[in-house]
């Protein structure tokens, strides 16, 4: 607007003389003609310019094109529309607006001006943020990958990368997958590297970190949320399609690809370890690398200065990568299922709700916030894994019916007992069968004194006996049991008459 008001002071001084104006006001001859033109239009002279502020001045020689006759879109609600729904597009809703006004703007014009609209109704402005020292870190995955030969396959790496915004020092590294698993142990390492824990992280809407993306409201996956806990810091997801909200490790994620990656382009590598060794080295090299004026030294030394003492303590132990599974349902068989595998918890929990933390060689369940068990992961073939002292009364008792208890406690009797309580065991069609014998027997010995039943066994196996009744009505005749009688003969007794009966 200052040159414009110039072209038309000039002009007032000098008249229409074009070349002297555009020498005058340091523009070409053309630029100066179409400046004079639409002030003759807008009516427009130097005095009435004096009066005008710049915007209006603006207004009045640049009024917006007006498509006559044919309806001007509506910018505000096209606006909403874009933001309302991620699949919409410009080119969707210019076809729409087409369709209802065939000689409306073209699609390059139609850009324009919804661009202009936006820009002068404030959309599209950044607000510059103030960073911190240990308040904030910034996680997110690069879009690129690596190729690596993994047992002679070409496999796809991620790379991780997390920055600090006061100091600019960032973190990279790659793992497999963006799962759960990688995810976590990530945050692990990275910890470690930067030797404390910033008082927020900020990470993208990836499901492993926030279940549930919302401004107000977002859900934090419990594992991860555990892993947060553990470090005593806390978790701030960025918007949802908002990458302004993190910007320090999306310039991060550049230059990892620059510094990083690029440099090892022309490097083949056959394991994750050895790719990871090659990025720590360019890593090293990236956050010694003196930074732009007009800051001083590189990412590391300001690190050392101002960041690291504002960084919170690392806890005495690492975290140990695991997964939550919260709300499973105990079975009635009180088991709760984890994949393939069934763990047992104590039976007054059955149908109630627990919650259950995995890791590679454990399984530890939770109710209430209180463990209640814990368990070896299981591998291979066995399915349950089932601790004693969590069956109910009765099935406990029935889970002890084997062959090996039954042994110890007839061996409690007496030998008699214990003898007799193996014939039973394997004089039967099945083990089970001879089990059940040997409960009566044992039954008998918590209600008769152990000499008794050990005469009553005695004589059960003389007699060749093989049943829990035989002892039974021995017991329970009253009367004094006879020893047992002599392979040898009928023995000695009154009615008997022996061989000096017939000499």
């Amino acid at each position: 607007m200052r040159r414009i008001r110039e072209v038309l002071r000039l002009e007032a001084e000098v008249g229409r003389n074009v070349s002297v104006i555009a020498a005058g006001a340091g523009l070409s001859r053309s630029t100066v003609r179409d400046y004079l033109h639409r002030a003759e239009i807008a009516k427009i002279t130097v005095a009435k310019a004096a009066d005008l502020t710049d915007e209006a001045l603006e207004a009045a020689l640049f009024p917006p094109p007006v498509v006559a006759g044919r309806g001007a879109p509506d910018w505000a609600a096209l606006d909403e529309e874009l933001r309302r729904h991620k699949h919409v597009t410009r080119k969707l809703l210019w076809l729409e607006y087409k369709a209802a006004h065939p000689d409306g703007y073209e699609f390059s014009q139609f850009k324009l001006l919804l661009g202009q609209w936006q820009k002068s109704s404030g959309r599209g402005l950044s607000m510059r943020q103030v960073h911190r020292a240990g308040e904030t870190l910034e996680v997110d995955y690069a879009g690129d990958t690596i190729t690596v030969i993994d047992e002679g396959k070409p496999r796809q790496a991620q790379l991780f990368v997390a920055c600090l915004p006061c100091s600019g020092l960032i973190y990279a590294e790659a793992t497999w997958t963006q799962g759960h698993d990688d995810w976590l142990a990530t945050h692990v390492r990275l910890f470690a590297f930067l030797g404390g824990v910033p008082a927020r992280i900020r990470p993208d809407n990836l499901k492993v970190g926030v279940t549930h993306a919302s401004y107000y409201d977002p859900v934090i996956n419990a594992s991860y949320a555990a892993l947060i806990r553990h470090y005593r810091s806390a978790v701030i997801p960025a918007r949802a399609r908002k990458p302004r909200d993190k910007p320090s490790v999306e310039s991060s994620v550049l230059q990892s690809c620059r510094w990083l990656l690029a440099p090892l382009r022309h490097r083949q590598f056959f394991s994750l370890a050895e790719l990871n060794a090659a990025i720590g080295e360019q890593l090293t090299i990236l956050n010694d690398k003196p930074m732009a004026p007009p800051r001083d030294g590189s990412r590391r030394t300001l690190f050392e200065a101002v960041e690291r003492q504002a960084l919170g303590p690392l806890p005495a132990e690492p975290y140990v990568v695991g997964e939550w599974k919260v709300d499973c349902t105990v079975n009635v068989d009180y088991h709760i299922a984890v994949g393939r595998y069934c763990y047992s918890v104590p039976y007054q929990l059955v149908h109630k709700a627990v919650d259950v933390f995995v890791t590679p060689t454990s399984v530890q369940i939770f109710h209430r916030g209180q463990r209640v068990a814990s368990h070896v992961r299981l591998a291979g073939a066995d399915r349950y894994s089932t601790c004693k002292e969590h069956l109910a009364p009765a099935h406990s008792a029935v889970a002890n019916r084997t062959p090996d208890r039954v042994r110890a406690e007839a061996a409690k009797v007496g030998l008699a007992t214990a003898a007799y309580v193996e014939r039973l065991l394997t004089g039967r069609d099945h083990i089970e069968q001879g089990v059940r014998s040997c409960l009566g027997i044992l039954r008998l010995a918590g209600q008769y004194p152990a000499e008794r039943m050990e005469a009553a066994c005695q004589r059960a196996l003389t007699a060749g006996a093989r049943s829990s009744g035989f002892v039974e009505q021995l017991l329970k005749s009253g009367r004094p049991i006879p020893d047992a009688v002599s392979q040898d003969g009928p023995g000695h007794h009154g009615n008997v008459r022996g061989p000096g009966y017939f000499h």
